[in-house]
């Protein structure tokens, strides 16, 4: 999945999570979920920011994926 869908899933998580009619345990569900589409935007951020160094230190061109 691309950083762009999961942050709009992420999106919708916040969106569930803000409603006033949630229950506690749907609300646990959703903030599970959140956090590990959380996790995941940080390891390819991560990656996105190594290889951007990468190309900083070499001047090489290197494929995104």
């Amino acid at each position: 999945m691309k950083l762009e869908e999961t942050l709009a899933k992420l999106e919708d998580t916040i969106k569930a999570l803000e409603r006033e009619d949630i229950s506690l345990e749907d609300s646990f569900k959703e903030y599970q979920k959140g956090m590990e589409m959380v996790k995941l935007c940080n390891t390819t951020i991560d990656k996105i920011e190594k290889e951007v160094q990468l190309i900083m230190d070499n001047g090489d061109k290197i494929e995104f994926e």
